[in-house]
């Protein structure tokens, strides 16, 4: 990599700890007809693309493909670690920020000509070489931006069932494709043209690969080498099934997220509750040379907030882990209560909610990052900014298409004012 990491060498990801190679455990007992199965999740993700030049770092709804994919991974409930190969700095940083082990990909297979298996082939000569075997692997495709946990783990899940080595997402197709002979006439290829054609509902039914998830034997994809390493199932999938290639592509996905449904605002909330830093801010902080700190946040989050608390009954407080006086003048601009310097939030929480007569299934709760956790399991309505750690992207009912400190807010109050305005 141009980073100057070493070749053929495995990045513990900053978002696990670096023994979690072999501390990592499955999660959830039997995959399939196996048992005591370690499934690994692999995320090629190359810098050269040519298409779509940096694709894999192109944002959509608020994070790079890269990280969405990454999401989903440590989403699924039956991924034990989650891989991303690149020969990219760029995306290696995102990646393990987002909570992903990084395996830096030699330049011979990252070429346009080199395939997919030999980047999983490298990658698992390497989580192997680090001592702890692997059983069943999970390909996944940045390209592919809808792809979900259930998803992932329903690929596993068919691994073993009726003697299946390999398994993929496909979703039903009923178009009628054709070709063109030598002579240049067309030729029916999945229908007879010269017959009178059948309706849909005659036809058997055909699928198409989504190319997002192919989950796999392990033993038997090395002994293979190919994805399609034995008897193989399909797991039809809903959709959408978009693989971004061009900008026409990444144009569609764009629409596509922008319609991506979310969970319905609670008619009875009472309360919203929000951590600062990585809400309220970008989660980063300014510092000068004498230690004070100074952070940047959006105006227009303010003024939602100020729209929101005229328009709705919503009782707010910022409740933060910090003890800073940005904290304090932030609030008191707002005219908000806040309360700081905690460590453990939820009892805090709790209080709080019986002095204002609220119960915790009528408070909304928006957090960042993995302190945020306990309270956010807690209330009835736990909400994330678009760019949150990966855990409380997972436990969210919500989630903002804008970033922390950058909107957020703003679009979490304008949803909440359509949804409680007195």
């Amino acid at each position: 990599m141009a980073s100057g990491l070493a070749r053929f060498r495995l990045i513990p990801g900053r978002g696990l700890p670096a023994a979690s190679l072999r501390a990592k455990r499955p999660k959830n007992g039997p995959v399939g007809a196996l048992t005591s199965v370690r499934c690994v999740a692999i995320i090629p993700a190359r810098g050269g693309s040519k298409g779509l030049p940096r694709k894999n770092l192109m944002s959509l709804g608020g994070a790079p493909l890269v990280v969405r994919t990454v999401r989903a991974a440590l989403a699924a409930k039956r991924v034990d670690a989650v891989y991303v190969s690149t020969d990219d700095p760029a995306i290696a940083a995102a990646a393990s920020d987002a909570g992903a082990e990084i395996i830096d990909r030699p330049a011979e297979i990252a070429t346009d000509q080199a395939s997919s298996e030999s980047v999983l082939m490298h990658a698992l000569d390497l989580i192997a070489a680090e001592g702890d075997p692997v059983d069943a692997l999970v390909f996944l495709q940045c390209t592919s931006p809808f792809t979900t946990p259930d998803e992932i783990d329903a690929c596993i899940d068919a691994l073993g069932r009726d003697g299946a080595s390999c398994a993929f997402t496909a979703i039903e197709d009923h178009g009628f494709l054709w070709g063109v002979s030598e002579d240049g006439s067309a030729f029916g290829v999945n229908h007879d043209h010269t017959a009178s054609r059948r309706r849909r509902q005659d036809r058997a039914p055909e699928y198409r690969e989504t190319g997002a998830v192919y989950a796999m034997d392990a033993a038997a994809f090395q002994a293979a080498g190919s994805r399609f390493c034995g008897k193989a199932v399909i797991v039809p999938v809903a959709g959408p099934a978009i693989e971004i290639d061009d900008a026409r592509d990444m144009a569609v996905a764009e629409a596509l997220a922008g319609t991506a449904p979310r969970a319905a605002i609670p008619a009875n909330l009472k309360a919203l509750i929000m951590d600062f830093d990585g809400v309220f801010t970008d989660d980063r902080v300014l510092v000068d040379e004498t230690g004070r700190e100074a952070v940047f946040a959006s105006r227009s989050d303010g003024m939602g907030l100020n729209r929101l608390q005229k328009m709705t009954d919503l009782k707010l407080l910022i409740l933060s882990k910090e003890p800073n006086p940005v904290v304090s003048a932030r609030a008191r601009k707002l005219k908000i209560e806040a309360i700081q310097g905690i460590d453990d939030k939820l009892p805090e929480l709790d209080r709080w909610l019986a002095r204002h007569g609220v119960s915790r299934a009528e408070a909304a709760y928006i957090g960042n990052d993995v302190n945020d956790l306990e309270c956010m399991s807690a209330v009835g309505f736990p909400i994330a900014p678009g760019d949150a750690r990966p855990e409380a992207l997972r436990v969210a009912a919500y989630v903002t298409k804008a970033e922390g400190g950058r909107g957020a807010l703003r679009e979490l109050c304008e949803a909440l004012i359509v949804a409680l305005r007195r």
